[in-house]
């Protein structure tokens, strides 16, 4: 891989695990919950340790692979670490939930909050990326 700073990977990662929690959480948890048709009561009965460990897992890996392509660019601005951070998410990850909330049949309301989390998920890698990486 490129030179890669682990603690940046670390750091992307659990920004991109904080906006899930407020983006599912306060913002748009109870929209989330109603679109799911579930109860927080219904949520209460996971296994919390394997649900936020895997997802803090899966965060990693992101925060991995985004890291390791904007290091092959080398010295970026700003604007352009952001533009290839958010442009992973808009030309990768939305239109593959996309695709899958339409052959799950999910409202456009539920595609809208999952996209704009994973939209913010990015930027908020790749604003760590930018300090830190």
């Amino acid at each position: 891989m490129a030179n890669l700073s682990w603690i940046a990977i670390i750091a992307a990662a659990a920004a991109g695990f904080v906006v899930g929690g407020i983006w599912y959480g306060p913002l748009f948890g109870k929209a989330w919950m109603a679109e799911h048709g579930c109860t927080e009561e219904e949520l209460k009965e996971g296994n919390f340790v394997l649900i936020y460990g895997a997802t803090f897992v899966f965060s990693i890996v992101s925060a991995i692979f985004l890291g390791h392509l904007l290091a092959h660019f080398g010295e970026m601005s700003i604007r352009s670490t952001m533009m290839i951070s958010v442009g992973v998410a808009l030309g990768f990850v939305v239109p593959a939930i996309g695709t899958n909330h339409l052959f799950s049949r999910a409202s456009v309301k539920l595609f809208a909050i999952d996209a704009g989390y994973w939209l913010l998920f990015y930027a908020a890698m790749g604003g760590v990326f930018v300090f830190l990486g």
